[in-house]
């Protein structure tokens, strides 16, 4: 356990599976049950990505597959939800090349089916990109954009368009842009302003290339956005009193990709990751703490002695009050982590 001052945090072992061993999938909430899709067992390229659904049920902490391999497979990709029941896949790497396709699974009917696009203009190929949800039928998509040896020097923001009834889409590319960025993260949090009245939201990209820089990629209004703003009392408590400890650095993360980023009330969780920075000992245990109640608003780093909880294309996902983290590699960036854990902080 990594201590802090008055608190002390560290990812407490839940369930062991090795369905769960992967990296670099994705994991959503539906339905109450966490739906984990695709990802690498290995970092071998010839290895495709895994195409099945697994369902992990928090409440009785059980593991099983939903849906085995049906024809998509990927890694590196982003999903959203959309009436709660519909995973909605966007991009990715399906093994040969990166798309910039969208499919989806319903969770209740246990289907897959592939979206038609509606233009050709669609970006080139999407991988270790971001994917935040505006509303039912808007993703804004931040990120790694090319073919396989093609690499743009900066980040196309696109509005992806979604139309569920028809299993159709388009894309609009804004005109504003980010730093070219890859692995980073993306948090849709409300904007304060001095007086620390929210005036709406903002999306803050940070991480994916050797800067500790974020770029603001749109302002919204209130009632422009569907925020889904899930309620967790007691752990925003627990960050705040693990902030006020006044024991975590000052520091933001540098040079940081494919880490995890979970949004909890007026917190940022960011954690594990590779390091840009090192060329051996890449892969990163700490945490770190965005606190977006100040403007302008403050990180904090905890860093963690606990060389077992290294991790890198892992997920963290939120569901009543806890904080889960969801496979990836270990520490030695090929070894798939075959477990969940959830993050407790004592005070």
């Amino acid at each position: 356990m990594s201590t802090s001052g008055g608190s002390r945090w560290e990812w407490e072992p839940v369930v062991r599976s090795d369905l769960l061993a992967r990296a670099f999938h994705s994991c959503n909430v539906v339905q109450g049950k966490f739906l984990i899709f695709g990802g690498l067992k290995t970092q071998a390229s010839q290895e495709p990505p895994l195409g099945d659904v697994v369902a992990f049920d928090p409440a009785v902490q059980t593991v099983h597959t939903l849906a085995s391999e049906h024809g998509y497979r990927r890694s590196h990709h982003e999903a959203v939800v959309l009436g709660d029941h519909l995973l909605c896949v966007v991009g990715g790497w399906d093994g040969s090349r990166r798309v910039s396709d969208v499919c989806s699974f319903d969770a209740e009917k246990k289907q897959w089916e592939g979206w038609a696009a509606r233009t050709s203009e669609t970006p080139v190929g999407l991988s270790s990109h971001t994917c935040t949800k505006l509303t039912e039928h808007e993703l804004l998509v931040v990120g790694r954009e090319g073919g396989l040896r093609t690499q743009r020097r900066y980040a196309s923001i696109f509005t992806l368009h979604l139309q569920p009834s028809s299993k159709t889409y388009w894309y609009k590319e804004e005109e504003s842009r980010t730093a070219s960025r890859a692995g980073h993260s993306a948090m849709l949090l409300q904007d304060y302003g001095p007086l620390g009245k929210s005036s709406g939201y903002k999306l803050l990209v940070f991480g994916g290339r050797d800067s500790a820089d974020c770029d603001v990629a749109g302002h919204w209004s209130k009632g422009k956005l569907h925020v889904e703003s899930a309620q967790a009392p007691e752990l925003t408590e627990q960050l705040s009193h693990l902030v006020a400890t006044e024991k975590g650095s000052p520091q933001a993360p540098k040079g940081l990709r494919h880490h995890s980023c979970t949004v909890v009330g007026p917190f940022a969780v960011i954690f594990g990751g590779e390091t840009l920075a090192r060329g051996r000992d890449a892969i990163c245990n700490d945490l770190y703490i965005y606190d977006a109640r100040a403007s302008p608003a403050n990180w904090f780093h905890f860093p963690s002695s606990t060389h077992a909880q290294k991790r890198c294309g892992h997920r963290t996902c939120f569901w009543n009050n806890t904080l889960y983290l969801v496979g990836g590699f270990g520490a030695d960036g090929k070894t798939p982590c075959p477990e969940i854990c959830s993050l407790r902080i004592s005070p």
